[in-house]
């Protein structure tokens, strides 16, 4: 009996010592790891001799194929070619006839300059490799880490013709992308579609790939145009039609991508939510006409559509939208109000048209001069059921807008106060905080003002910490050097009047500066603004002249890129010029070639220097043939 409680105390010690940490083990891993990191940074260093030993050492350890890569090509980078063949040979012995190895052997054979023998290896993986999916993979994976894209290629071949149930049409589209082989590319991505339309986004987000990688902008042209084929041969395979859609929305040329749309709807009667998508990219992308039909053709489907006030509300919007774009001389808020009573009479004051409310409290306040009214809708909502705290900052957001407008500016900071109280960590905070320092450089408290702005420059909103640095900047930029900040206090005010729209008064304080401070460093910034009005009231002529004024005399100033590029836009756009405003396109690739606007003039300069003449597209929907 006591010899058994012995036994028994003596499991019990080895249990408990089992179940204790292993701090050995963990002082293991921590070594690994270091010694990882300073492998790393000898490699980078190019310090192969170190980093070599180490890569070998991990290698050991961890068994992983790709840290023995790395110690071979210290070995190549140090010219010790038959240490490399040993280590090779090695791990043969242990591995057997690893596929993987051949494929290192043929490149340190290639690095010496012997092809033949490099071939030789190279086949020897071919011949080598097991027949399974993973394993064709892993060696394609090994041959494209050594830039050999011919002999992955004939590795996913192989695996097609030895594998009969996996055509490996998505890798091989990827190792023709890389042969920059596209005809090829698009056959295989088109093959793969007809066979799944499952992976209809996983081709659309290679295509983007494959896109952003096309040195010549040329790839789009030709993958439309195999695409279009594709559809003619194969009118049953409705993903086709889906990646056209999708690539007219790619290149912004909504009205393409909604008469497709609607054909599939009517064709298949499942396009709905595709329309909807649709509409929304093309309203937030300056394409408003195509938006408003989308929207239309949905409501005339009527109840039956599960988008019907959906459509009704996402009309409404657009409707506003376009309203905001035209010349104060051209708009008509009573037919407007006429719009949105019509709209309110279909989808109702609920949560879900908390958004459009809001637009509609705006309109009656800003473009209507009924503020207490619209305090009034917004007021009656917040206090309506089934309102989320979210909504109803936001209606509060709207609401201390509205005391700016009414110049009661301590109830607008009092608002915007509660409503960053109640959204710390989220993007509504960071707005509101905004409007907050903007509110203050409104009222001429330009320290505190940017302090508050310094400090929304980390915001994890891009557009809210660009518009705060922007607004800082500009601050710093005009107070810096001077005694006095009357201009500024004038400017600001300025800004004040053009927030509430009321562009005369603006304009006075724009010209009190300009006569007052005519050597002033808000000169530039006066005529900007004033040109953004000149703009905003359809008076392009008079923008132009001040756009002009900008270029010539302050063209390296930070205006200077924003101005020319407008200019441009007004010509090409508004005035009806479109060699004037191709040529101020290419003077903003010479002379602004950081500006954040190089890309969209080099593609408007592209479009406007190019030839005319039929384009693939146009004959398929014409009916036509495409070659």
């Amino acid at each position: 009996m006591k010899l058994l409680i012995n036994i028994q105390s003596l499991l019990f010690c080895i249990l408990l010592i089992m179940l204790l940490p292993n701090n050995s083990s963990g002082q293991q891993l921590k070594l690994d790891t270091q010694t990882l990191q300073l492998a790393n940074q000898y490699y980078r260093n190019q310090d192969f001799d170190k980093a070599a030993a180490m890569y070998k050492e991990i290698y050991e350890i961890s068994g992983s194929q790709h840290y023995f890569n790395l110690y071979l090509n210290c070995l190549v980078e140090m010219d010790h070619f038959e240490e490399a063949t040993d280590a090779i040979k090695k791990q043969l012995r242990k591995r057997g006839q690893d596929p993987q190895l051949y494929v290192q052997w043929g490149y340190l054979l290639k690095q010496q300059n012997l092809p033949e023998q490099a071939n030789e290896k190279f086949q020897k993986a071919l011949d080598a490799v097991p027949a399974a999916k993973r394993d064709y993979s892993q060696l394609a994976s090994s041959f494209l880490s050594r830039r050999e894209y011919e002999l992955a290629e004939q590795v996913y071949l192989q695996g097609r013709h030895k594998l009969t149930n996996e055509p490996f049409h998505y890798e091989l589209a990827r190792v023709y992308l890389y042969q920059r082989n596209y005809e090829l590319m698009f056959q295989e991505y088109l093959q793969l579609l007809k066979e799944d339309e499952k992976s209809l986004g996983r081709v659309q987000s290679s295509m983007l790939t494959a896109f952003r990688m096309d040195v010549d902008d040329s790839l789009r042209d030709e993958f439309r145009t195999s695409l279009l084929r594709q559809i003619q041969k194969h009118p049953e395979v409705i993903a086709y039609n889906r990646l056209l859609i999708w690539l007219f929305v790619q290149e912004k040329r909504f009205s393409q991508a909604l008469r497709q749309a609607i054909a599939l709807d009517k064709r298949t009667g499942t396009g709905e939510a595709q329309i909807v998508n649709l509409a929304t990219i093309a309203a937030g992308n300056e394409g408003l006409t195509e938006a408003l039909k989308a929207y239309d053709y949905l409501i005339a489907k009527g109840k039956q559509s599960e988008f019907f006030q959906l459509a009704h509300q996402g009309k409404m919007q657009v409707l506003y939208q376009q309203f905001l774009a035209q010349a104060p001389e051209f708009r008509q808020p009573e037919h407007l109000q006429q719009q949105f009573d019509q709209t309110f009479q279909v989808v109702g004051f609920t949560p879900e048209t908390t958004p459009l409310i809001t637009d509609y409290a705006h309109f009656l306040a800003f473009y209507k001069h009924q503020p207490d009214q619209a305090i009034e809708v917004l007021t009656e909502h917040m206090n309506r059921g089934g309102i989320s705290r979210l909504q109803r900052d936001q209606l509060k957001n709207e609401l201390g807008d509205i005391q700016v407008l009414k110049n009661d500016l301590w109830e607008a900071i009092l608002i915007y106060s509660q409503i960053i109280d109640a959204n710390k960590n989220n993007q509504l905070g960071d707005e509101v905080k905004f409007k907050k320092a903007r509110l203050s450089y409104f009222m001429g408290n330009l320290s505190w003002a940017q302090a508050q702005l310094d400090v929304l420059k980390a915001s994890t909103s891009k557009l809210i910490a660009n518009d705060a640095l922007e607004l800082s900047i500009f601050i710093s930029s005009n107070t810096a050097l001077d005694t006095t900040t009357a201009a500024m206090q004038l400017f600001a005010k300025a800004d004040l009047y053009a927030f509430r729209n009321q562009d005369s008064l603006a304009w006075a304080m724009l010209d009190s500066i300009e006569t007052n401070f005519s050597y002033n460093s808000l000169l530039d910034d006066v005529y900007f603004r004033k040109a953004k009005m000149g703009i905003r009231q359809a008076n392009y002529e008079q923008a132009v002249s001040y756009l002009e004024k900008i270029t010539a005399d302050f063209s390296h100033d930070l205006l200077g890129d924003d101005a020319l590029f407008i200019l441009a836009q007004l010509y090409e756009q508004q005035l009806n010029q479109p060699e004037k405003a191709a040529d101020l396109y290419k003077q903003m690739l010479s002379q602004h070639p950081g500006s954040i606007y190089v890309e969209e003039a080099r593609e408007k300069y592209r479009h406007l220097r190019a030839e005319e003449k039929p384009d693939q597209e146009t004959l398929f929907l014409e009916g036509q043939e495409v070659n």
